[in-house]
């Protein structure tokens, strides 16, 4: 009898995605300065709103693959990784073109096609809210390029702006953000306090969670209507104040001893003060430019090297990351999203705090670059292996 066949272990999203998020994201903010500052316009895709481009359709969507896609076939994992890498290059090197308009739509319905069947089986309404969610971010980059290319081809008008797309998406994201980091965080703060001999009650906490679903998506289809933005800036200001309430009722605070969850909550903290100054924004009948940093930034930043790092380190050597890595992190997010709300609304108005901002957020994500890159061990190195 031929022995029976060894079992092809798939590789996971997050290890090929994570990694290739964490690069985009310590490059493009500094490059994007350098378009702007240089004198020289290069890279032509990062100019006007293009740094939003890449962080919402590139970083944000990696982040997306990487986190929901789970084991998948190497072939179709390498191939989904081109198309992400090609829309990048195209869109950053030539993104007047139809290439590069239409590359991350491509990777962002094709993403949709994986991800979404995966939600497909929830029974509880509010889980089923996943998938959608997810599709319509990927969405997004398809009105992008309607109201970029397509309307404006076909000489009709455009009913929605480039930045408004931009903005809407952030609104995505935080639904997003708020509905998977208070998945994650929950039962994580249950189990350390219960070891502890603390009981948490509070966990998911379903209504509070109905609540911020039924909030938040009306808060990002009002955007969309300019004369209705003041009831998205209502609907923000619940929703940052049941954020901070739900936050506050996992008792973080008593988990001094795991600071990786501590910056878990500082990241979902963020999506309250986020939500709140883009409320205060809108019902002052200000561009929400700064303040969308404080989610895209403190809230995007802080979670995103969060979870990936967990991840890593969990499946790597079944622990936490070390404290110094989380807390280093924590640190430069606070200084990269402070720093550039105090840079204020205006495009490119403070140079040294836009600086500040940059630097502090591109050496954040290269920590979490260089700890996820594979080391060769010393036992390798001396054996020749």
């Amino acid at each position: 009898m031929n022995p029976p066949m060894a079992r092809v272990r798939r590789p996971h999203a997050f290890s090929v995605f994570f990694p290739a998020a964490a690069l985009h994201a310590a490059l493009i903010v500094p490059l994007t300065l350098v378009a702007v500052y240089g004198g020289i316009g290069w890279p032509s895709g990062l100019l006007g709103a293009g740094h939003g481009h890449e962080l919402v359709f590139g970083f944000a969507l990696a982040l997306v693959a990487g986190y929901t896609l789970g084991p998948q076939p190497a072939r179709s994992l390498w191939l989904l990784l081109a198309l992400w890498l090609f829309a990048r290059a195209s869109w950053l090197l030539a993104p007047d073109s139809w290439v590069g308009q239409m590359a991350s739509p491509a990777f962002a319905l094709v993403l949709a096609w994986l991800v979404v069947p995966r939600f497909q089986a929830a029974k509880k309404w509010r889980n089923k809210i996943t998938g959608p969610l997810i599709l319509l971010l990927c969405l997004v980059p398809v009105g992008w390029l309607v109201s970029e290319w397509v309307l404006p081809t076909l000489a009709l008008s455009v009913p929605v702006t480039a930045a408004t797309w931009m903005h809407f998406g952030v609104l995505c994201l935080l639904l997003l953000m708020t509905f998977m980091g208070g998945r994650l965080i929950a039962p994580a703060a249950a189990g350390t306090l219960e070891k502890k001999g603390v009981p948490l009650e509070a966990r998911v906490q379903p209504r509070l969670e109905a609540i911020l679903i039924l909030t938040l998506i009306p808060a990002a289809l009002f955007y969309l209507v300019p004369p209705a933005r003041p009831l998205t800036g209502i609907l923000l200001l619940v929703a940052g104040s049941v954020i901070a309430i739900r936050t506050l009722r996992w008792k973080l605070w008593l988990c001094p001893e795991r600071p990786d969850l501590l910056i878990l909550g500082l990241g979902y903290i963020w999506l309250a003060i986020g939500s709140l100054a883009t409320g205060l924004t809108l019902l002052q009948g200000e561009s929400p430019a700064a303040s969308l940093h404080l989610l895209t930034i403190g809230a995007l930043g802080t979670l995103s090297t969060s979870i990936m790092l967990r991840l890593h380190y969990q499946r790597r050597d079944r622990r936490p990351p070390p404290t110094p890595l989380v807390l280093a992190i924590g640190l430069l997010m606070i200084i990269a999203a402070g720093s550039r709300f105090l840079a204020g609304p205006v495009p490119w108005g403070s140079a040294v705090l836009l600086q500040l901002s940059a630097g502090a957020w591109a050496l954040a994500y290269l920590l979490v670059f260089l700890a996820m890159v594979p080391r060769p061990t010393l036992k390798k190195i001396g054996t020749g292996q």
